[in-house]
């Protein structure tokens, strides 16, 4: 295939550095995006009688019936073509002659393969805020079904406080809504037009890139044409939120996989969402989420990848950016892959509450709350804090819980103590006078489910991008 910049060179390229060079076998996925943003391009062109209008038609036929024989499958790329702007500039050529070589017109690679990678991002953002939104909603649902399925809240991995399943969700569901704010955040930024910019100094036909810009759905057009085409901002942003996203998933995944471990047993993860063992016949293994958890590693590292390319590139465009695509390329299926398999498995997981119940009650988890009872009764705090720590030592030394010391027990620590003091330090009621705004207790579970599925509502309802409205 004829190169479109072959005019100046007197050699053939050699073999080895096409081969190195070529990026057809992963930017053949902008293609939707290229033949969209060579649409608006042509009937711009033939709008500002820089072509005549009948030729941009001609260019819109043809671009349309490639797009239409790609997606039927009766048009394959060709392997030998250099990138899938110029297959499918070439493929206009041939199709209609002449007239499809004046699409290029105004327009350079640099400012084209922008626009391609902007257009697909935004599609690929509010595919993936999409899927964060069902997440959210699967994890409210089992929230909603374990409000008072009470289990113990960790620090350190150690038992610390009793509080209830559905606050240990539902602080997921935080983490997720502030991932899919910087999504909605990334998309405002992302939503911004190149074309026009050229090579990087613009051109002196009289485009409208307003026009262009509103054609391909965009909020508004690129105000410097060198940063319009070396600006790959959008692209670290995008990863860097993909990037605390995962972070999230994989916190997520390590807790499912301890919790679904013997040793805990506080859920089980359904059938279809493990494995087994070729060897060990009683295994159950937590493959799914394990294998979210690795996953992880891959978008951070891209997210190294792009800063690294970016850190040392002079203005305006070099061919490192060519590195952007195959890294936003993985980056979105591999956090789309990881949403799209934990919503199912949320929806099927089922938490054990007897061994979550069991759990919250042993190792001291009320120990906080006999320091309250304490301050409560005119102890200091701090003096309750270390009374209740020689309490917790005593009831080690003889193997007893705080709920099993006698009043007179207790006296011998503290007169403040009565006999009150049990109703006062029971799980349960640790659970329940936890009512503050985001707090474990089951009333203060249901405001914020209630919060959370009217935000869910609202926020399914409001448009990702505003573009600029059309002139009279």
């Amino acid at each position: 295939m004829n190169k479109l910049w072959g005019g100046r060179f007197e050699k053939e390229m050699a073999g080895e550095a096409e081969e190195f060079l070529n990026s057809l076998s992963f930017d053949a996925r902008l293609w939707r995006q290229d033949i969209r943003g060579s649409i608006a391009h042509a009937r711009m062109l033939g709008r500002q009688g820089i072509i005549d209008l009948d030729e941009a038609e001609e260019i819109v036929g043809g671009l349309e019936q490639i797009r239409d024989d790609i997606e039927k499958g009766t048009l394959e790329f060709d392997p030998g073509a250099e990138d899938i702007h110029s297959f499918i500039e070439a493929c206009l050529v041939e199709r209609i002659g002449e007239a499809g070589k004046k699409l290029h017109t105004s327009r350079s690679r640099n400012d084209q393969v922008a626009t391609d990678l902007r257009l697909y991002l935004k599609d690929e953002i509010e595919s993936l805020g999409n899927l964060l939104l069902g997440l959210i909603g699967a994890l409210v649902q089992r929230a909603r079904e374990n409000k008072e399925t009470i289990m113990p809240g960790y620090t350190h991995l150690q038992r610390a406080q009793p509080i209830t399943f559905a606050h240990h969700l539902l602080a997921y569901c935080e983490m997720l809504r502030r991932d899919y704010a910087r999504l909605r955040d990334c998309y405002k930024r992302t939503d911004v037009c190149p074309l026009g910019a050229g090579a990087l100094a613009g051109t002196t036909f009289p485009i409208d890139r307003p026009y262009t810009a509103r054609k391909l759905g965009f909020r508004d057009i690129a105000d410097n044409t060198l940063d319009a085409v070396s600006d790959r901002d959008f692209v670290a942003e995008f990863i860097f939120a993909a990037s605390l996203i995962m972070t999230h998933l994989s916190r997520f995944a390590e807790e499912l996989i301890l919790w679904s471990s013997s040793e805990f047993g506080f859920v089980a993860l359904d059938d279809a969402y493990t494995t087994g063992s070729s060897i060990m016949p009683q295994k159950k293994n937590p493959d799914v989420p394990e294998l979210v958890r690795g996953k992880t590693g891959r978008v951070y590292g891209h997210l190294t990848g792009i800063l690294t390319v970016l850190k040392g590139l002079p203005l305006a465009y070099n061919k490192d950016l060519q590195e952007d695509k195959e890294a936003v390329f993985d980056t979105v299926d591999t956090v789309r892959g990881c949403l799209g398999i934990l919503i199912p498995l949320v929806e099927t997981l089922q938490a054990n509450e007897e061994r979550m119940r069991a759990a919250a009650g042993q190792d001291f988890t009320n120990a906080t709350e006999l320091a309250d009872y304490l301050a409560w009764h005119d102890v200091s705090f701090r003096d309750a804090h270390r009374i209740a720590g020689q309490v917790v030592l005593y009831c080690i030394s003889k193997g007893k819980r705080l709920e099993d010391l006698s009043l007179k027990e207790y006296n011998t620590f503290s007169p403040a103590f009565d006999s009150d003091v049990y109703e006062y330090i029971s799980i349960e009621a640790c659970v329940a006078r936890r009512d503050l705004p985001g707090g474990p207790a089951p009333s203060a579970v249901a405001m914020e489910i209630a919060e959370l599925n009217s935000w869910l509502e609202d926020i399914r309802s409001f448009p990702w991008s505003q573009p600029v409205p059309e002139e009279e």
